[in-house]
């Protein structure tokens, strides 16, 4: 950025962007999300729709917060409730302040520069009362600097606003604007120069704009720093005598060089930092700027990303350094990623911590922990509350919910686990289910480690099978298993001789079997398994081909 003032002050005062401890604190920084945003023609009112994991809301509070602020404002009006409701949940000590029904954003900021005033007032009142001196004057209310911006500038961040801020005390301004130029400046704000010194002379709307000003390239951002004496006297002489019959906060710059202050402007030459949301198109084209950003800072930072096109990732996703992300991946909300782990190709993690060295591939999962060296996927789905340990594994096809996997224990393929709790070193045979749900209550099952449970399991749950316990295959364990024991619960297998010949003739599946018959028929008719089982009857019984049995050897068979 670049200050309006003169080089050799720029140069002395401007030089580089000043770390967080040596930023003097705002009195307070005021957030106006007040606005319709008709255009975005959505029920969301406009400040809540996201990018990056954050509602615009969110990105402007963050920014703000980076400051430090006295106090931290948000006005509201339209959609009032909502707005408000997601500020507090951003920051429980947020000043919501409601808008009355005139228009404008100088109307705005007065609103919640009475409601900070008042609380100043308060706090002056009650150290008054504690030291008998309730009769004292009050004073004129907030003191010191006021930050203002819009909420509809998602890409701003605490660093240009704490340039701007320490432009703002390092010249003693009356006003600091923060402005870019844009080759189309069509719809904002121009800022008209003094000749010779480059002062801030006014701030003209499109609208109001004469032929001459609408050539100016310069335009404003939305972004102030005002002295809280300059803005409390400006707005109270603010009026709505404009093409669009609002009360511009813009207005406060005239009046602030009116009676004898100060008013310079910081140029960003990065006009996407401060440009606004309007629309959706807007919205898709800053939130993949926004993104690209985050990518480079990330690959700054040590990240390998294969394929920056095909990555998405929130600002609140944390990276260690050598993480790979491949083709695909998509990171959102709070999810961690430790050193040397590589996720994707085509997986979407959401508030999922994933260890050191794990591998994550085609896989869906939120609210999970993946441990150090674990391995997940692909077509793994991991809901909310699954615990993989180090070095384990949930393979293809496989869902887990609400669930702790053991360190070294393996979920290879095809199976579900569910309210369940498996123990380390163990091993879930595919197409295994633990049967959770009695159709009204969640129950658990407790595999424990060194487990063997075989393929096409159902676990009936509740139930638990013991350390070092194993179950057949084609189980249904409804039964607790101990400790080394095997479960085995399956019917007796009868296979009925002739079933296809007599109950499909004429298919496929019947001529295969007549030739299967035919070539292995002897003399008598038999088919190939009958003489199977006739040789290991005549072999226990001592019986020769073609005898005919004896009486007792009839009883004995």
């Amino acid at each position: 950025m670049d200050s309006t003032a003169p080089q050799d002050e720029q140069d002395a005062t401007h030089g580089s962007t000043p770390s967080s401890d040596d930023l003097p604190r705002p009195a307070a920084v005021v957030v106006l999300a007040a606005g319709q945003g008709t255009r975005m023609r959505s029920a969301t009112p406009k400040v809540l729709h996201r990018l990056a994991g954050r509602s615009m809301l969110g990105h402007a509070m963050t920014a703000a917060r980076e400051l430090d602020p006295a106090h931290l404002a948000v006005v509201v009006r339209h959609e009032r409730d909502q707005v408000a409701a997601a500020a507090r949940a951003l920051e429980e000590t947020a000043v919501v302040v409601d808008q009355d029904e005139i228009p404008g954003t100088g109307r705005a900021v007065q609103c919640a520069l009475d409601a900070l005033d008042a609380r100043a007032h308060a706090a002056v009142a009650a150290r008054l009362a504690e030291t008998g001196d309730a009769g004292s004057d009050l004073g004129d209310g907030l003191q010191g600097s006021v930050v203002v911006l819009a909420g509809d500038i998602p890409l701003l961040d605490g660093a240009a606003l704490g340039e701007l801020l320490a432009a703002h005390h390092a010249d003693g301004n009356a006003v600091t604007i923060l402005t870019t130029e844009l080759d189309d400046a069509t719809g904002y704000g121009r800022i008209v120069r003094e000749q010779g010194t480059g002062d801030v002379v006014a701030i003209v709307e499109h609208a109001d704009a004469t032929a001459e000003q609408r050539q100016i390239r310069e335009i404003n951002s939305s972004v102030y720093v005002f002295d809280a004496a300059v803005l409390r006297r400006g707005l109270g002489g603010l009026a709505a005598d404009n093409a669009q019959g609002e009360v511009y906060l813009t207005d406060v710059v005239a009046s602030a060089r009116a009676e004898g202050g100060t008013v310079r402007a910081l140029l960003s030459d990065d006009p996407m930092l401060v440009e606004g949301v309007n629309d959706r198109l807007a919205l898709a084209t800053l939130g993949a700027e926004l993104n690209r950003r985050i990518l480079a800072d990330w690959m700054r930072a040590g990240v390998t990303v294969v394929d920056p096109a095909t990555t998405w990732v929130d600002a609140d996703v944390e990276l260690a350094q050598d993480v790979t992300l491949l083709p695909g991946t998509q990171l959102h909300g709070a999810t961690r990623v430790e050193s040397g782990a590589t996720i994707g190709p085509d997986t979407t993690l959401t508030d999922v911590e994933v260890g050191a060295d794990a591998t994550v591939a085609r896989t869906h999962g939120s609210l999970s922990v993946i441990g150090d060296g674990a391995t997940v996927g692909p077509f793994a789905y991991l809901r909310p509350n699954t615990r993989l340990g180090e070095r384990g594994k949930i393979g293809a096809f496989v869902e887990t919910k609400n669930s702790e996997i053991g360190a070294g224990s393996k979920v290879p393929h095809l199976s579900y686990v569910g309210d369940a709790t498996i123990g380390e070193q163990s091993n879930i045979g595919a197409a295994s289910v633990t049967v959770n749900y009695d159709g009204v209550h969640k129950h658990r099952t407790v595999i424990g480690s060194h487990a063997r449970t075989g393929a096409d399991n159902m676990f009936v749950a509740p139930v638990t099978v013991g350390d070092g316990a194993y179950t057949a295959a084609g189980s249904i364990i409804t039964r607790d298993v101990p400790a080394g024991a095997l479960g085995v619960s399956r019917s007796q297998q009868k296979n009925v001789d002739g079933w296809v010949e007599r109950r499909r003739p004429g298919s496929a599946a019947a001529e295969a079997a007549a030739r299967a018959s035919s070539d292995g028929a002897v003399k008598d008719g038999l088919g190939a398994q009958a003489k199977r089982e006739l040789a290991e009857h005549n072999a226990l019984t001592g019986n020769v081909p073609g005898d005919v049995a004896s009486p007792q050897s009839s009883e004995s068979a």
